[in-house]
């Protein structure tokens, strides 16, 4: 029989229906679903031998949903900084990932990555990585959600010799891991100056053929733009619109370099945006325009990137920077209140990844993946507005306990099923074998 548990928090924020707060509300869990949300008055006399969680003071949140990550790459957070994008990327990024990339390394990295996204409240990550067998294995050991990427780029890998071999192991992978509940595939082209038309023109067969998301890094830096005019006189959105790329399983990664063209484009086909608003700044890519597209009606979700361009996998630090960006870049301060930052944090993400019939609100039906939020703090009282204060106030460190699928993951701060010593030791084996290099 499925295990019945009632959490009961102090405050339930749901995200559907939209900017509601239930005060003295419990969420029934039954097996891995949400069964029920009513007042914990009624839950207790109806549901009188379920097994209760009390959490007063905390907010209970959909699990967070990390809508673009390269998880691996937290072995190698910290390791080029300060550095602009292509400088980065092909001055110190590439050449070490040619050295060091491997399945154990990718496996030991998404596995770190897992203990910090856990630890944060994240539940859900949308990756796009080399050897995406070996982060599946890790997000299974951890018993988060993810959805892989099926990497398509044209240069040689350990991982794989040229576009075609990539798309060819990332198609087997989803073949042999379909029926995991947990797991969702991507197809995940890198990006334009790393993909071809014929590519791209085969990604998009396979995206039709087989209706899932296609996940790509997209007008991150103006010089992406000028060089594409330069190299296929067409801005890179225009590549893929030609290609057929655009639609409601495009997850356009980034998109800072927008014209109002590209925006309406974006909502005509009803695209999805994954903001990642620490690493733009960090490389010194430029600011979203999150303001316009929230106007046009484009579903925007919330991605922390990798670690090696952001150095955090924390999407609290993104809903607060998102939300002040989109107000002080378009001068409104109404442009992304704290119920739609959440909202992009949850929702927007599962939306972007199919999923939203599954996971990304506290609805009767869906799955129990969640996040229990502590704000008793002394550095965050007094608290008028639950849903403020997690958008501008809180931060990782309040998240108390979590669940994914109906499992507990976190309680009390603690992760219960990870090995966290071992998970550390491997961390340090990896920079000691980076350092050597």
């Amino acid at each position: 029989m499925p295990r019945t548990i009632l959490i009961e928090p102090r405050w339930v924020i749901p995200v559907e229906p939209a900017a509601t707060v239930l005060e003295a509300h419990a969420v029934v869990v039954d097996g891995n679903r949400i069964a029920a949300v009513l007042p914990a008055a009624e839950a207790a006399g109806r549901f009188p031998d379920a097994e209760r969680v009390e959490l007063p003071g905390h907010a209970l949140i959909p699990g967070l949903v990390n809508l673009h990550t390269h998880a691996a790459m937290t072995l190698m957070r910290g390791m080029a900084d300060d550095l602009a994008l292509m400088d980065w990327l092909q001055g110190h990024i590439w050449p070490a990932e040619a050295r060091l990339v491997s399945d154990e390394f990718v496996h030991d990295g998404t596995l770190l990555a897992c203990a910090e996204m856990l630890r944060g409240g994240i539940t859900c990550f949308n990756d796009m990585y080399f050897f995406p067998e070996a982060a599946a294995r890790a997000a299974l050991r951890a018993g988060m959600r993810a959805a892989l990427g099926i990497i398509a780029i044209e240069f040689r890998s350990a991982y794989a010799s040229d576009a075609q071999d990539y798309l060819a192991k990332g198609m087997a992978l989803r073949d042999s891991l379909r029926d995991e509940p947990l797991l969702t595939f991507c197809l995940a082209p890198h990006a334009p100056f790393t993909v071809s038309d014929g590519t791209f023109a085969q990604v998009a067969t396979y995206a039709g053929e087989l209706d899932i998301p296609v996940h790509i890094h997209i007008h991150e830096t103006a010089r992406e733009v000028t060089e594409s005019l330069a190299q296929h006189g067409l801005r890179p959105l225009a590549r893929l619109e030609k290609a057929g790329l655009l639609g409601p399983g495009l997850i356009a990664v980034h998109s800072v370099h927008l014209d109002d063209a590209e925006i309406a484009l974006f909502a005509r086909h009803g695209c999805s945006v994954a903001h990642c608003p620490s690493s733009n700044l960090k490389l010194a890519s430029g600011i979203a325009p999150v303001a316009r597209l929230l106007q046009a009606g484009v579903n925007v979700g919330l991605g922390t990137d990798g670690a090696a361009s952001n150095n955090r996998l924390d999407l609290f630090t993104e809903m607060r920077l998102a939300a002040l960006l989109a107000k002080g870049s378009s001068g409104d301060a109404t442009a992304m209140p704290a119920h739609r930052a959440l909202e992009c944090a949850t929702l927007g993400g599962a939306r972007a990844l199919g999923l939203q019939d599954r996971i990304g609100s506290i609805v009767p039906g869906k799955l129990a993946d969640l996040t229990a939020v502590n704000l008793s703090a002394s550095e965050l009282l007094p608290c008028f507005d639950p849903v403020s204060h997690l958008v501008y106030a809180a931060g990782r460190e309040h998240v108390s306990d979590v669940w994914v699928n109906g499992e507990r993951q976190l309680a009390g701060g603690r992760l219960l099923k990870l090995d966290e010593p071992g998970i550390r030791a491997r961390a340090q084996h990896w920079q000691h074998r980076i350092s050597a290099k």
